[in-house]
């Protein structure tokens, strides 16, 4: 029996920012208001987002692709 080992890597705004072309402000504004999904925190100042919560995001969107929306 083979057992498989899913990895959902964590993403730092950073990273998220890169692939979802908002300002910092806009994304935590945006996770104030529930439109996007909230951080896990690592720490009392780290914060990182899982990368599948991050896909799901993106796949959600009118045409599925962020270049459709901007």
């Amino acid at each position: 029996m083979t057992t498989t080992v899913v990895i959902d890597p964590l993403l730092r705004l950073g990273q998220v920012l890169a692939v979802f072309p908002v300002s910092r402000s806009a994304w935590y504004s945006g996770v104030k208001a529930g439109v996007y999904p909230p951080p896990l925190k690592l720490g009392p100042r780290a914060a990182a987002w899982r990368s599948s919560t991050i896909q799901r995001l993106i796949e959600s969107l009118p045409g599925g692709s962020i270049d459709d929306t901007v």
